[in-house]
């Protein structure tokens, strides 16, 4: 240990370059040996937000003689924060290592009671488990999360069903109102985007059609391909795609927000069925507009297609008009509606159901919206795989 009076010059030293620094507010200690103690002078400014804060040595209480106590003075203390408390809880732990006596009765009384809340001993954290690759666990976890969340939505459109049919009869909880809002969200306001949509989709089928039944001189069947095209399949999936991407993933933010304002918490407490109040007037809505989006989408999608041969091919209206109404029989248009029906009931509890188990901050807002449009698209796709099947198996 160095001779008692050079560490009286190093404190000097210290102590004046710390006065000249001081002034300009940095947060500031120094360790200096006095009769009988030590002390720890604090100065300046302890924000956290003007960085550059100091750190305390591990070897700081090198130089204070054995059985000395130290103490501090805050006298050139400044404003401070937890910066300060981080600081001081340090200086704590580095002194009881080295069986330094610790006095802090010259601290702010708040700063007291802040470091008395914090442990002696930092706790040990606990180590990570370490990762397995278990293929067979994860593959069943999966199936076991999907089939419990198929459950879930089957028992909230029983409940939404049961809440229809009491509204019927003039018990149900739902409001007029919020079905008629969502009927003309999910309605009208959308016909301009399926409109354009199925529209193009027309036209790039007669195009595509267009190309290659010109070389077999064969342009009038192009009414044929894109009539069954969108009456099968195009104008009902499109659509619900659409619908999927605007109408659902509206739903699932709005659910979601209502679960972070504490708003569905509400309707609890009063015991208002969430199912009935909500669910069940944005599973109607869809589900009473995706067939008519659906009939809308077919005519749209068509006059798309006529548009491209009417240029392309010169082909006659009459005769387009003919050939259409000949490659159609009515079980085309039955299938797509039932299609359409159920694509809308689809979207419509799945997106509730995200929008439900969404967090209650404002990123899982966003991150609700998201994954409700992804699982509505790839929904409605795997739904159409499905009905393919069927109607491959029925004959249609």
């Amino acid at each position: 240990m160095p001779p008692r009076n050079r560490v009286g010059e190093v404190a000097a030293l210290r102590l004046e370059r710390l006065v000249k620094t001081s002034v300009n507010g940095a947060p500031q200690w120094h360790l200096q040996p006095e009769a009988n103690r030590t002390l720890v002078t604090l100065s300046g400014d302890w924000i956290a937000q003007q960085g550059h804060l100091p750190d305390f040595p591990e070897s700081g209480f090198r130089d204070v003689p054995h059985g000395e106590p130290v103490e501090f003075s805050t006298d050139q203390l400044g404003k401070w924060d937890t910066s300060l408390i981080s600081f001081l809880w340090e200086l704590k732990r580095t002194a009881r290592e080295d069986n330094v006596q610790l006095r802090i009765d010259t601290l702010p009384e708040s700063a007291r009671k802040l470091l008395d809340l914090l442990p002696e001993i930092p706790p040990t954290p606990a180590p990570l488990p370490p990762h397995k690759f278990q293929p067979v666990t994860a593959v069943g976890q999966l199936t076991l999360d999907t089939l419990d969340e198929v459950g879930c939505v089957s028992e909230m459109g029983a409940a939404a069903a049961r809440g229809g049919f009491a509204a019927v009869v003039g018990r149900g909880m739902m409001r007029t109102v919020d079905l008629m809002s969502d009927l003309s969200a999910a309605g009208p306001a959308a016909l301009l985007i399926v409109g354009v949509v199925n529209f193009l989709v027309g036209a790039i089928l007669a195009f595509v059609g267009s190309v290659e039944l010109h070389k077999f001189a064969a342009d009038i069947y192009v009414a044929s391909l894109v009539a069954i095209a969108m009456v099968r399949e195009m104008s009902a999936v499109m659509t619900a795609i659409i619908m999927a991407g605007r109408t659902g993933g509206a739903y699932a933010a709005r659910i979601s927000t209502m679960q972070a304002n504490e708003e569905i918490d509400a309707l609890q407490v009063f015991g208002i069925p969430v199912s009935s109040y909500l669910i069940l007037p944005s599973v109607l809505a869809l589900a009473f507009t995706m067939p008519l989006l659906y009939l809308y989408g077919c005519l749209i999608g068509m006059l798309g297609g006529f548009f491209v041969s009417y240029i392309m091919l010169d082909v006659s209206p009459l005769g387009y008009f003919h050939e259409t109404l000949q490659a159609l029989p009515l079980d085309q248009f039955t299938f797509g509606f039932i299609k359409s029906l159920v694509f809308g009931t689809f979207i419509g509890l799945t997106s509730c159901r995200i929008g439900l188990k969404a967090g209650r901050s404002a990123a899982d807002v966003g991150i609700a919206a998201t994954k409700a449009v992804v699982v509505g698209i790839v929904g409605v796709i795997a739904l159409d795989a499905v009905f393919a099947v069927i109607a491959n198996v029925i004959g249609i």
